[in-house]
């Protein structure tokens, strides 16, 4: 495929119009074409329940309408790449953290409730009472980074979910990418910063092991890759990739956008539905890549 900034938008603009699910467009629409932040927070405020907590397939993987800690985090991420954290939305988010955070600190990975309804084999859980840094160390993070809500820092719920992160940091080491980057995204907004440079130590140790990020940029499978890590300028994981390294990667997403407009997941999906969802989605995150790296 011949590549050329506009030729890339306008392929994966009819991509997202034909798959994607609405909020996949507004987000487009956002980054895109001037769309507004209220119209993605319009249509994220669907997926929300009662409890504050969200559920009902935002991430697709899990296709349940219960409340699940990680679609929350994926909501706390939509509302920080838009740079909006609404307050009504944070005041459910913040009452459902408060009802699931854990006797001794932190969020389960996934609840059971989710095996009731059609969900990819890595959610299985036996139990409800396990907490998990994935994702208690980017919803930590996220709600540091926002500073709309100082005054949860002080509830004891939030108390007891920072001791456990940094327990957990003390007697573990990260083990793959979705381990990781919940190492970096709290150390990177918690305010003890000195208390975080002995952790990074660790992490950027890591880091720089073979395997850990994938540099072959045609690797088949499973793998995070230069530009999972670092997906934008100024990602922290961008210090370990040479110039070099980009660019091959960069040309490598463009030529993997397909004859549709999209890009391909890399796993296995629910179903056509989740397949779609999924592709549109990671068809905004490319794109905001590539616009970082001024490639659009």
């Amino acid at each position: 495929m011949m590549h050329n900034g506009a030729n890339v938008l306008e392929l994966a603009k009819s991509f997202l119009y034909k798959n994607g699910r609405l909020l996949d467009r507004r987000r487009f629409e956002y980054h895109f074409e001037g769309g507004s932040k209220q119209a993605v927070l319009d249509v994220l405020r669907a997926y929300q329940n009662a409890d504050g907590g969200f559920g009902n397939a935002l991430e697709p993987d899990i296709r349940c309408p219960q409340s699940q800690p990680v679609p929350t985090e994926m909501a706390l991420h939509i509302m920080d790449e838009i740079g909006a954290f609404d307050p009504e939305i944070m005041e459910g988010i913040l009452r459902y953290l408060s009802e699931i955070t854990l006797p001794d600190g932190g969020f389960p990975l996934v609840f059971r409730s989710a095996l009731e309804y059609p969900h990819a084999p890595w959610w299985m859980v036996e139990r409800d009472d396990v907490p998990s840094i994935n994702p208690t160390g980017t919803i930590i993070g996220l709600l540091y980074k926002q500073k709309a809500n100082v005054a949860v820092f002080q509830e004891d719920w939030f108390k007891r979910c920072v001791d456990y992160l940094w327990r957990y940091m003390e007697e573990a080491r990260p083990d793959g990418y979705h381990d990781g980057i919940q190492w970096v995204e709290f150390l990177r907004h918690t305010p003890d910063q000195s208390r975080a440079s002995h952790h990074f130590a660790v992490v950027d140790e890591w880091l720089q092991k073979p395997g850990t990020i994938e540099r072959d940029p045609n690797a088949q499978g499973y793998v995070q890759k230069v530009l999972d890590w670092a997906p934008a300028r100024g990602s922290y994981s961008g210090k370990f990739v040479t110039t070099d390294e980009l660019n091959v990667h960069l040309n490598a997403i463009l030529d993997q956008q397909q004859e549709d407009g999209g890009w391909m997941i890399s796993w296995p999906a629910v179903g056509a539905g989740a397949e779609s969802e999924w592709r549109g989605w990671l068809t905004v995150e490319r794109l905001k890549t590539l616009r970082s790296y001024e490639k659009l």
